[in-house]
């Protein structure tokens, strides 16, 4: 058995796309439509985790309104640097759900509120603001 990937369905593929690409840095690997089934598959992986670990994106073009499937759980995915990744999504408009007050574990949610987990690579860095003292905001 091989693990092939993760699906969630997306209700707007470019804020989706700006979100997991741009701002996390995942990057797209292909793209399929399909007009008879009425949906766009993007399929996107960390860089150099290609046909390792993909997330796949559905975006079904009928609206369609999603529960926040808190079910699901969470995607994982590790980061070199905890507190610079989450400068930058920070920066990027992106609100830090649970800051990573430990240096080690984070928590996001993208735009439509799939729970993102960062984790720092190797060990913990070493507790620093304005992280150690950030409350979480919302849910994670």
């Amino acid at each position: 058995m091989k693990y092939l990937h993760t699906m969630v369905r997306v209700t707007d593929i470019d804020a989706s796309l700006d979100f997991y690409c741009n701002k996390l840095g995942l990057v797209e690997l292909r793209r399929r439509e399909d007009s008879k089934g009425r949906y766009t598959l993007v399929f996107l992986a960390a860089p150099g985790q290609e046909r390792v670990a993909e997330l796949e994106l559905t975006f079904n073009w009928d609206p369609e309104a999603y529960g926040e499937g808190r079910n699901f759980g969470h995607l994982a995915y590790e980061v070199d640097d905890i507190y610079a990744t989450c400068q930058k999504l920070m920066d990027g408009g992106v609100t830090i759900n649970r800051p990573p007050r430990d240096g080690r574990m984070a928590f996001v949610r993208s735009p439509d509120n799939i729970s993102i987990e960062l984790l720092q690579k190797g060990g913990a860095l070493e507790p620093q603001e304005p992280w150690a003292s950030m409350p979480n905001t919302g849910k994670w």
